[in-house]
C-alpha cells in the first residue's frame, strides 16, 4: 500500500507532519480530513511503507486530534489580504490550481490557509472555485456568489479584486469606528473602576468614623452609605440579574418576533437610530454594488445583501423590493414606498437605474454614507467624552460631599 508524506494543521491551529499509507492520494486525503487534520501539502513517499519512521506511526496513531470549533475565526482582513493575492495571481495568467498552491504558501494565519489547501485540493479534484470555497463552510454567500458569477463570465480576476476592495472597505470602516470609540470606552471603565473603589474601601471607612460620632447625618448621607451597604453585600446577585437580564435579552432577540422589535427599536432611538439606519444602508449599497458590477442578477443580489444590512426592518423592505422586480417594478419605488430609505438614497438609485449606472451610484451612496457614519460617530465621540468626564466628576463630588459634611458640621461645633 503506497504511503504519503503530508503537513497540515489541525483543527487547533497547531502545524503536524507525518506520514500515512492509503490506496491512493484521495482516500489519503479523506483519512487525514476524517482524523481533524488540514492538509497544506501532500505527497506520495519515495520510500514506500516500510520507511515510516517509528515516531511517524507512534504520532499517526496516539496523537488526539479532536476537531476544535472554538476560536477558529478566520479575520477580514486575512480574507481581503488572501483574496488580492489570489487575484494577483490569476491576473498574471498564471493557472488556478497553481496560483492556489502558491497562495497556500504565501498565508501565515495558520487555520486559513488549511481551509485554502482544501479549497485548492478540491479545484485540483476537478471541482469549480465557487463550489470548493462553499463546501468549506468558512465564506459566506456574498463571496461565494461573487466568484461563481465571475468564473461564469471569465472575469474571476477582477471580481477576486472587487472582493478584496470590499472587504478591505469594511475592515477599514470598522477599525476606524473602534478607534473613535476606545478613548469613551476607557473613560466609561476607568469611571467605574472609580465607582467600585470608592464604594469598596473608602466610603466604609468613613461610615464606621460617622457612626462612631452619633451624630444625625443628613438624608443624602444616609442614602449614600446605604447605597454602598447594598451594593457590598449585594453585589453578587446584582451581577446575577445583570447577567439574566442579558441572557433573556439575547434570546428574545433570537426570536423572529423580537428581533424585528429589537432592530425597529434601534432606528428610532435619537442619534443612535440615525447611525444604524446608515451604517445598514451603507452596508447594502456596496453590497448591492459589488454584486452588480461582478456580474450577479439583481433579484440574487438583493437577496444576498438584505441579510448583510444586518437589520429585521430593512431587510423586509429589501425583501419585498426583491419581489416587487420579478413582478417588473423598479428598484427605487418600493424603497421608496417603505418610508425606511432616505431620499436622497431613492433618488440615486432611481437615477441610477434610468441611465443604466445602478453601481456607479450605489458605490456614491456607500461612500457618502460611510463618510457620514464617520463624520458622526466623531461628532458624538467628541460629545460623550466631556460629559463622561461630567458624569465622573458628579459621582466622586456626591460622596465626598455627602461623606465630609458631617464631618465639617462636627468640627464646626467642636470649634
Amino acid at each position: 500500500m503506497p504511503v504519503y508524506a503530508y503537513k497540515g494543521v489541525t483543527a487547533a491551529g497547531k502545524s503536524t507532519r507525518g506520514q500515512v499509507s492509503a490506496e491512493n492520494l484521495r482516500a489519503a486525503r479523506l483519512k487525514m480530513r476524517d482524523d481533524g487534520i488540514f492538509l497544506t501539502d501532500i505527497a506520495e513517499s519515495a520510500a514506500g511503507a516500510a520507511a515510516v519512521a517509528p515516531d511517524s506511526e507512534a504520532e499517526s496513531r496516539f496523537s488526539f486530534n479532536v476537531p476544535i470549533h472554538l476560536g477558529r475565526r478566520i479575520p477580514q482582513l486575512a480574507r481581503a489580504v488572501a483574496t488580492r493575492q489570489l487575484a494577483t495571481l490569476t491576473g498574471a495568467g498564471i493557472p488556478l490550481v497553481e496560483a492556489m498552491g502558491a497562495l497556500v504558501e504565501q498565508i501565515e494565519h495558520p487555520y486559513l490557509k488549511a481551509v485554502m489547501a482544501q479549497v485548492r485540493d478540491r479545484v485540483n479534484e476537478g471541482s469549480s472555485l465557487a463550489d470548493a470555497l462553499h463546501d468549506s463552510g468558512e465564506f459566506d454567500t456574498l463571496f461565494v456568489s461573487m466568484i461563481r458569477a465571475g468564473e461564469a463570465s471569465g472575469t474571476l480576476e477582477p471580481v477576486l479584486m472587487r472582493i478584496a476592495d470590499y472587504l478591505e472597505e469594511q475592515v477599514r470602516l470598522s477599525g476606524k469606528i473602534s478607534s473613535i470609540l476606545m478613548y469613551p470606552a476607557f473613560m466609561l471603565a476607568f469611571t467605574a473602576l472609580v465607582v467600585v473603589v470608592l464604594v469598596t474601601f473608602v466610603l466604609p471607612q468613613i461610615t464606621s468614623l460617622l457612626q462612631d460620632l452619633d451624630q444625625d447625618l443628613p438624608f443624602y448621607t444616609e442614602w449614600v452609605i446605604g447605597g454602598s451597604a447594598f451594593v457590598r453585600e449585594w453585589w453578587w446577585a446584582l451581577l446575577g440579574l445583570l447577567a439574566a437580564g442579558v441572557i433573556a435579552l439575547r434570546a428574545f432577540i433570537r426570536t423572529e418576533g423580537g428581533r424585528a422589535a429589537w432592530d425597529r427599536l434601534a432606528l428610532q432611538l435619537p442619534v443612535v437610530g440615525s447611525i444604524v439606519r446608515v451604517v445598514a444602508i451603507a452596508r447594502f449599497s456596496r453590497t448591492l454594488a459589488t454584486l452588480l458590477s461582478a456580474g450577479v442578477g439583481i433579484v440574487q443580489s438583493l437577496d444576498i445583501a438584505r441579510f448583510v444590512a444586518n437589520n429585521k426592518v430593512l431587510s423586509e423592505v429589501i425583501d419585498g423590493a426583491r419581489t416587487a422586480i420579478v413582478e417588473g417594478a423598479p428598484l427605487a419605488r418600493p424603497l421608496r414606498a417603505s418610508g425606511e430609505f432616505p431620499p436622497m438614497v431613492t433618488t440615486m438609485v432611481e437615477v441610477g437605474e434610468r441611465s443604466g449606472e445602478l453601481e456607479a451610484m450605489l458605490d456614491k451612496v456607500a461612500n457618502t454614507y460611510d463618510e457620514q457614519v464617520e463624520a458622526t460617530v466623531t461628532k458624538l465621540t467628541s460629545l460623550i467624552e466631556p460629559l463622561l468626564i461630567l458624569v465622573m466628576v458628579g459621582i466622586v463630588l456626591v460622596i465626598i460631599l455627602a461623606t465630609l459634611m458631617p464631618l465639617l458640621q462636627v468640627t464646626n461645633a467642636l470649634a
